[in-house]
């Protein structure tokens, strides 16, 4: 259930219109890494966690609704930047206050030409936010369907990707207006975006183990190799020295890819080094984590009977089961 309050989140405000920054916004309206793309992303990663993990679906649609309200405040912002267009466009004297603020039949143009990148500005929304990115491209779920793969620990993963390129968006649209209002606003759209990215870090961590994400172990044959392939000036570091991150394994520095992979049949033959997991060991992982994982899913939302609300703790206010069921029956009578 959404209530909707009038009052933005965040009071944006804007200086004077600017038609060619409203199309440049547009990418954070409709735009692959927007709002919009935000707040559907979470909105459906928090179907599935609701009954394992009701926790990080508290989370997930706290922040989906919070993406709501951004979406709100980009598209209010494009409306004040591209004030005056809406009513010029049924305007078509030269003397119109749109004409006056850009100076003429030149600015006039100028502002047509730039304009092309997103034509609906003029022939399509007359004036007002469209689901495009900056481009004129329609906002596509495309975008966002991957991001949502019934397992938390991927989800949380591509949350903590999706935050950073947002923010960084808006750290680079900052740098195309110099109206000090819009840029408040951006700050602080950015601002939110740091927030999330931390929040959806800590959901992960709570999580254990998390790692590799989903159920199955990776091959300790092949999980510390790190293959050379590129010829000239090669650089050492702890993605290929020293022990991995996050399994502790020794990496394996593959100097001639070519001649390792003849030398083990294709790596067919090849064994596991600087590392201390094995086969067997991997195995009885796989099955004790996937025995977990699919137990804490099934006691979490058992076959039969379901139902999404969940009574209240105080005496109910809600319907009971037999209730429910009983005024189902009559209004199907």
């Amino acid at each position: 259930m959404f209530y909707h309050v009038k009052e933005l989140q965040f009071n944006a405000r804007v200086s004077k219109a600017d038609p060619a920054f409203a199309t440049l916004l547009l990418e954070q309206f409709g735009g692959a890494n927007g709002e919009l793309a935000a707040a559907l992303r979470y909105f459906a990663q928090g179907f599935a966690a609701k009954n394992p993990y009701p926790d990080k679906y508290d989370l997930l649609m706290d922040i989906a609704t919070e993406e709501f309200s951004h979406l709100e405040i980009v598209g209010a912002t494009i409306q004040m930047l591209l004030q005056g267009v809406n009513g010029d466009l049924k305007n078509a004297a030269e003397s119109s206050e749109i004409m006056h603020l850009l100076d003429g039949k030149a600015a006039k143009e100028s502002v047509i030409h730039q304009a092309m990148t997103a034509p609906q500005f003029l022939v399509g929304s007359a004036g007002g936010p469209a689901y495009t990115n900056s481009q004129g491209v329609p906002w596509t779920a495309a975008y966002i369907n991957g991001d949502a793969q019934g397992d938390l620990t991927s989800d949380l993963r591509s949350d903590i990707g999706a935050e950073t390129r947002a923010k960084m968006v808006y750290e680079y649209l900052m740098q195309f207006t110099e109206d000090p209002y819009v840029k408040e606003t951006l700050r602080f759209l950015m601002t939110r975006e740091v927030a999330h990215y931390q929040m959806f870090e800590a959901a992960l961590s709570t999580i254990q183990p998390n790692f590799p994400p989903g159920i199955l172990q990776s091959d300790p044959r092949y999980s510390n190799l790190y293959f050379n392939m590129s010829t000239g000036n090669d650089f050492n570091g702890p993605w290929n020295h020293g022990t991995s991150t996050q399994l502790g394994e020794t990496w394996q520095f593959i100097e001639d890819p070519i001649k390792h992979v003849i030398e083990t049949s294709g790596l067919l033959d090849q064994q596991a080094v600087g590392t201390e997991r094995t086969e067997k060991g991997i195995q009885k992982l796989n099955k004790q984590l996937s025995e977990e994982r699919s137990a804490e899913v099934t006691a979490a939302a058992p076959l039969g009977e379901q139902q999404w609300n969940q009574p209240l703790k105080n005496g109910s206010n809600l319907l009971s089961a037999d209730e429910q069921k009983s005024k189902g029956s009559h209004r199907r009578k």
